[in-house]
């Protein structure tokens, strides 16, 4: 109630960017004093790792791993660094970054701001990341394969590192898109070396053909799963409130949050029931609450990603929303998390 009476108000008059540069180096100089909530009921082993709560901070804030050991100390159970590119990469030309109250949403035209592969591991190489679970986004901005192979093998044999993603649905960056075709993505995956889960993070505004797929490709060559989803294009969307849109129309770029929320569920379902229960599946977009996080599990997603709640709603939100899953879980008869993936799907 503090950040949302009292301090958003504020941080909503300023800049967006310069706010969210002003929270990483707050972030990360953050003491030890931590933030989180902890339950057994929400440990889970999956792909090999341990993840102490399901909620992640997803790729598209902490671009330069400079929260990577920290973000444990917000409540957060995972945290993705990135997305980070072989060579390093202005971003696309300002604003990058806006919001929209009415409509629960950031405006993102980050276009892939680097610092490069090469700079971020060095970073990490600062970090102690004991009992941090962390991962990288990788990605290439100009489409090309061998830039992607290129971040993987840097960074293939890093033990701090638990696992990857895969970017290939970022809308800000053209070249990206290449890879959402199955021909081409079935080139990119042969070229890659993959040493740890890696999960490859999906389009929002797809089709279900075109999803499954590029799911097909993706576990033929042994990823754990995938992330549904990324930001939407459409500017139609039902959740934009259309006075706010009047502020980016003539911007490019895209938008997070509440938009993302009813296209993402619907690819967790349809993945769940297509692909059954031995593939990952990440939840994200849309998420506020610990009931939008218990919405994505019960449609199967075994873990959740948030960006926009945490600029909505504040750096003790992680902790709130497993507070909350906690409550939820035993008031539906849950002694696990685990027990409740895939628990609102219809059978029919």
């Amino acid at each position: 109630m503090i950040y949302s009476r009292l301090i958003r108000p504020v941080l909503f008059h300023l800049d967006a960017e310069f706010v969210h540069s002003a929270a990483i180096l707050i972030g990360e100089h953050f003491p030890p004093f931590p933030l989180s909530y902890s339950s057994s009921s929400l440990v889970q082993k999956i792909n090999g790792i341990t993840f102490s709560n399901p909620i992640g901070l997803a790729a598209g804030f902490d671009y330069d791993g400079h929260l990577a050991a920290t973000m444990k100390n917000f409540g957060f159970g995972f945290s993705t660094v990135g997305t980070v590119t072989a060579k390093p990469y202005a971003g696309n030309p300002k604003p990058r970054l806006g919001r929209l109250p009415k409509s629960q949403a950031i405006f993102v035209n980050k276009g892939f701001k680097s610092e490069g592969v090469a700079a971020v591991a060095a970073r990490l190489d600062t970090k102690n990341l004991a009992g941090a679970t962390v991962g990288v986004s990788l990605g290439s901005r100009d489409g090309s394969i061998e830039e992607v192979a290129a971040g993987f093998d840097y960074l293939k044999d890093r033990d701090d590192i638990k696992y990857f993603e895969l970017n290939i649905s970022c809308p800000n960056i053209p070249g990206t898109g290449v890879f959402a075709n199955p021909k081409n993505l079935e080139k990119l995956l042969a070229a890659i070396k993959f040493s740890k889960p890696t999960y490859l993070k999906m389009p929002n505004e797809i089709e279900f053909s075109l999803a499954d797929a590029l799911c097909r490709v993706a576990l033929k060559h042994s990823l754990a799963g995938f992330i549904f989803s990324n930001l939407v294009k459409k500017r139609d969307n039902p959740a934009i409130d259309r006075g706010e849109l009047k502020k980016f129309e003539n911007l490019p770029g895209n938008f997070s949050g509440r938009p993302t929320w009813e296209n993402s569920n619907r690819l967790i379902a349809h993945a769940r029931k297509k692909f059954g229960k031995s593939v990952t599946i990440i939840g994200c977009g849309g998420v506020f609450t610990a009931t939008d996080a218990y919405e994505k599990i019960k449609l199967g997603a075994n873990l959740v990603q948030l960006i926009t709640g945490l600029v909505f709603e504040g750096p003790t939100l992680a902790s709130s929303i497993n507070r909350d899953l906690v409550r939820l879980l035993a008031a539906a008869g849950y002694s696990c998390l685990s027990e409740a993936v895939g628990k609102g799907l219809s059978r029919g």
